[in-house]
């Protein structure tokens, strides 16, 4: 993946996070549950974060490791 596709990933990646964050439609909504409807906003900023930082560092967000010569 060229540098130019990585910072275009993680851009996309943030504003999935974002969108889904301000979006009405959640797994566990705030207005039913309170507090406790922001857990599942928080653990969806928390793994975009980590894919974006791991985009960003050249890392495999999936995990997998690159085929040899990649």
């Amino acid at each position: 993946m060229t540098p130019r596709r990585k910072i275009l990933a993680a851009v996309l990646v943030g504003l999935g996070a974002l969108a889904y964050g301000i979006s009405p439609i959640d797994i566990i909504p705030e207005l039913l549950t309170g507090p406790i409807g922001l857990i599942d906003d928080a653990a969806v900023w928390g793994a975009a974060a980590l894919g974006i930082v791991k985009l960003l560092k050249g890392r495999n967000p999936g995990g997998a490791t690159p085929p040899a010569g990649a």
